[in-house]
């Protein structure tokens, strides 16, 4: 039978202690508490796609994180967020190649006839569903539609 993601990463936690590897370790009961937490919230347990999103949401949040502990010089911390994205990647589909992401919004643009960056919306809303089951960055995504709309 096939792991789920969820087992996956209790799996991972107990091969992460055996290993005596405390960076990973640390990102993945981060993670666990985060599917956790999703769950309670949701009332049950997550499927694969839902856990997915939540490996998303925590790599955007360590992107961002990255973005601000830069500006303040904080190398350590970028570090450290680095780390732990190399480890959250692990958990999500392969990401979205640019020819694939320039397809969709080439698909999406056809489909909702936008024609300026007024319609940067109504093309993200077209274009995120023809990028399920891959990883795609929203922020590249949207680069990429307004690049086509050329704004």
């Amino acid at each position: 039978m096939l792991m789920g993601l969820a087992d996956q990463v209790n799996a991972d936690i107990a091969a992460a202690m055996k290993a005596r590897d405390a960076a990973r370790l640390s990102a993945l009961r981060m993670l666990k508490a985060a599917i956790t937490n999703k769950s309670v919230e949701k009332g049950r347990t997550l499927d694969d796609a839902e856990v997915v999103q939540v490996v998303s949401s925590l790599v955007k949040q360590r992107r961002d994180s990255i973005d601000q502990f830069a500006k303040a010089g904080r190398t350590d911390l970028v570090d450290k967020e680095t780390a732990e994205i190399a480890v959250l990647e692990h958990y999500l589909p392969p990401a979205a190649t640019a020819e694939e992401i320039d397809a969709a919004v080439a698909a999406a643009i056809a489909e909702t006839g936008a024609a300026s960056p007024k319609d940067v919306g109504k093309v993200m809303k077209a274009v995120m569903p023809k990028l399920a089951g891959t990883h795609a960055d929203g922020r590249t995504i949207n680069e990429a539609v307004r690049r086509k709309l050329g704004a």
